[in-house]
């Protein structure tokens, strides 16, 4: 028992370093972006949107790593799950109003929200995940990253007083240095973390999948439900949104596709049977939800209470 309580302690610290990394990591290269000029558009969708997705991308890459590559799909379908249910579900039920959604989803970005979750269902019936499914991932993922990019083109870029502040400062060396721990941070965190798994699931006889389809895909999903909870009381929960569906494009598409390039991953059948088809159904009732360009707070307690039933079932507590 108190072996058990000590990895658990452990994997509470691994978690804790993937998010706090991931914060100081993210932090760090907006203002390094910002003094070499980058525009305020292009570090949101890229600097930004990864810096959040940091923790299940290395986690992921530990894992295979680590020789427990059936961490990998676990990781992405619960942290899928989570940021549709529990995150998208929390802003809409804090904010003080509906999620009033006020840019255009519906064109490319919510299509292609739809179709990595598919694609994702789809390579995955058959227990198994080649190299070139990795790359073809990658490919999907380089689509809508050269759609951002032209989106980005398009847009009036607004010069904020911090950005010019920062630019005619001197080189960022505290920004850098920042960087570099929230890295070193991070890969600790995520070693750690898988070691912890590991050796829990081994004490307590339940597979390596179980424990990262919920509580590693929750732990390295807390960045985006900062943000999102952040954002619902400042009455900008529409930001919930757009980080859900930019964060499960990058988990379905880039998160997969880097630990398959290091060969055959292996599925666990647990994850594909019961955990899949949940996430599909997430993705394809988003899709619907936010067709009027708003969430209300009764389809936030909605979606909150599939997430209860995701983890009641997980632990067979339902």
């Amino acid at each position: 028992m108190l072996e058990l309580l000590r990895w658990i302690a452990l994997l509470a610290v691994s978690l804790a370093g993937l998010v706090k990394g991931s914060d100081w990591f993210t932090e760090a290269a907006e203002k390094i972006g910002l003094w070499f000029g980058l525009p305020p558009f292009i570090i949101g969708v890229t600097i930004v949107a990864v810096g959040t997705s940091l923790p299940e991308l290395l986690s992921s890459i530990a894992a295979t790593w680590h020789g427990s590559s059936e961490v990998v799909l676990g990781n992405v379908v619960g942290s899928n799950i989570v940021n549709i249910f529990l995150i998208v579900g929390a802003a809409a039920i804090m904010t003080r109003r509906n999620i009033n959604i006020t840019y255009d989803l519906v064109d490319v970005d919510l299509p292609i929200f739809v179709g990595s979750g598919v694609w994702l269902y789809l390579i995955v019936q058959d227990g198994t995940f080649s190299i070139g499914e990795a790359i073809l991932s990658l490919f999907g993922f380089l689509i809508y990253v050269i759609y951002i990019f032209q989106e980005g083109s398009t847009e009036v870029v607004v010069e904020t007083e911090t950005a010019e502040k920062i630019r005619s400062s001197r080189f960022p060396k505290k920004a850098i240095a920042k960087l570099v721990i929230g890295c070193l941070t991070m890969i600790l965190g995520a070693n750690y973390t898988i070691d912890s798994v590991r050796e829990i699931s081994e004490i307590i006889q339940v597979g390596q999948e179980i424990i990262a389809i919920s509580i590693v895909a929750f732990g390295t999903s807390l960045p985006e439900l900062v943000v999102s909870v952040t954002m619902a009381k400042k009455d900008k929960a529409e930001v919930a949104v757009g980080n859900v569906i930019g964060s499960n494009i990058f988990n379905s598409f880039f998160v997969m596709g880097i630990p398959g390039l290091a060969g055959t991953l292996v599925l666990a059948p647990s994850t594909i049977q019961n955990g899949l088809p949940l996430m599909l159904v997430g993705t394809i009732l988003l899709f619907f939800v936010v067709q009027d360009k708003k969430v209300t707070a009764w389809e936030g307690w909605t979606f909150v209470m599939f997430y209860i039933w995701f983890v009641g079932h997980t632990f067979h507590f339902i």
